[in-house]
């Protein structure tokens, strides 16, 4: 027993996880859910558009039948061109037999979680974009001339006013109501919204959002979401924000996601672990749109 308790004592006894703990991470797409989505298989999609007129005052003439007006509302379109992303990585199979847990099934559920951020970024890259593509011939259209609205100057963060300004904007634009509305913004400025009286209090929201979550996720009329994901400017003072309804924005998803896990003969057999989708998107209504330049 003493020599079977001094060699218990010279030994040092570890432990095995029988699951793989994921990192912090964003893993799932946050902007999908809100947008428009069509699925095909084709290289492009034609997102076609019908503009508006106003109706006339009908004058008729006594003995004289009123000519039927032709007011020719416009058709327009916006295309979206599908691009592919992936993501991939290479297990040997000597990683397999030196561990207690097979990596191969972990490392497709994480790339899985990659590919909903690139969801993400392809989408806020379509709202942040100058220009939107209108035809199939390479024409494009500017935020400004498609109506589109930019809000603050890069010298100051959200506000009361800010968030005003914004509702203001689609209302100058005519954009019914009844659609939902959407503001992206980042950690900092989710941090000063929960410093704002207008915000928090009862007095002007009576949803109490701090019971319920860490943010303000409903809030004058807007769903927020909070991203890491947003573009800023090159010194990385400034983040672009953006506020959008619903039918502002769509994505064209060719291909979803999908993994492969195969051996590749020209890696000793070893196992290849692949992610990909193919997707593209575009603004659809650059009035259904409000950017926002913000202190970061």
């Amino acid at each position: 027993m003493a020599n079977q308790q001094a060699t218990i004592d010279a030994i040092f006894v570890e432990t095995y996880e029988q699951t793989v703990q994921h990192l912090a991470q964003q893993r799932f797409s946050r902007m999908l859910p809100v947008i428009r989505q069509r699925f095909a298989q084709s290289e492009g999609h034609n997102w076609e558009r019908l503009g508006d007129a106003d109706a006339t005052l009908k004058a008729p003439t006594p003995g004289t039948p009123t000519a039927t007006p032709v007011d020719d509302f416009p058709f327009s379109r916006r295309r979206s061109v599908s691009k592919t992303y992936h993501t991939g990585d290479l297990v040997g199979k000597e990683d397999i037999a030196q561990t207690l847990i097979d990596p191969n099934s972990n490392l497709a559920k994480a790339q899985g979680m990659s590919m909903g951020r690139s969801f993400d970024d392809e989408i806020l890259r379509a709202l942040n974009a100058a220009n939107a593509s209108d035809d199939g011939n390479g024409g494009t259209e500017t935020f400004a001339t498609g109506g589109g609205t930019t809000v603050g100057d890069g010298t100051g963060g959200i506000s009361y006013d800010i968030v005003t300004e914004i509702a203001e904007a689609f209302m100058a634009n005519d954009v019914d109501p009844d659609e939902r509305k959407f503001i992206v913004c980042s950690p900092k400025q989710a941090r000063r919204i929960l410093q704002l009286t207008e915000a928090t209090s009862g007095d002007y929201n009576a949803m109490r959002p701090l019971t319920s979550e860490h943010y303000v996720e409903s809030w004058m009329g807007f769903t927020w979401i909070v991203s890491t994901r947003l573009i800023s400017d090159d010194a990385g003072t400034t983040r672009f924000g953006q506020a959008f309804t619903e039918d502002a924005v769509g994505i064209h998803i060719a291909q979803n996601v999908q993994a492969e896990v195969a051996q590749d003969p020209s890696a000793s057999f070893d196992w290849r672990v692949y992610c990909s989708a193919t997707f593209g998107a575009t603004r659809i209504d650059d009035r259904k749109v409000v950017q926002l330049d913000l202190l970061e």
